[in-house]
This record gives C-alpha cells, sequence and structure tokens, in this order.
C-alpha cells in the first residue's frame, strides 16, 4: 500500500525541507517523552532526554529567526 503524497507546504514550496525536517525533530522529542516510562527508555539518564528537547527548540529557533532562503 502507498502512503498518499505529502502536502505542498512539506514537499515543494520553499522551506519545505527545513519544515519536514523541524517535524521530524519533534515527533522524536515527543516519542522519548512519551515512551520515557517504558524499560528501554527509562535507562536513558536525564540529560539525554532533555538534550533531544533542548535540540528540538533550537531547530525551531533557527527555524523561525533564520530561514534558508529559496534560490
Amino acid at each position: 500500500m502507498r502512503l498518499p503524497p505529502l502536502p505542498p507546504w512539506l514537499s515543494t514550496l520553499p522551506g519545505a525541507e527545513q519544515r519536514l525536517r523541524t517535524l521530524r525533530l519533534w515527533a522524536l522529542a515527543g516519542a522519548v517523552l512519551l515512551l520515557r516510562p517504558f524499560w528501554p527508555l527509562s535507562l536513558l539518564p536525564g540529560w539525554v532526554v532533555g538534550g533531544v528537547l533542548l535540540w528540538a527548540v533550537l531547530e525551531l529557533l533557527a527555524w523561525i529567526w533564520w530561514p534558508r532562503r529559496w534560490r
């Protein structure tokens, strides 16, 4: 079964690559937070979880303040 195509704001419009990267990062941060109580992720130290969340916030701020220009 084939997945439907991504909307234009995530595939073809200027800045789509950065928006997609930011969404993936936020999904990773959310997954780490939601799965934290389960056994394998409960072994992660808190600074790793905090680091992933900090990375997500910095990525978002960089995307907002310094967007890549379309060529």
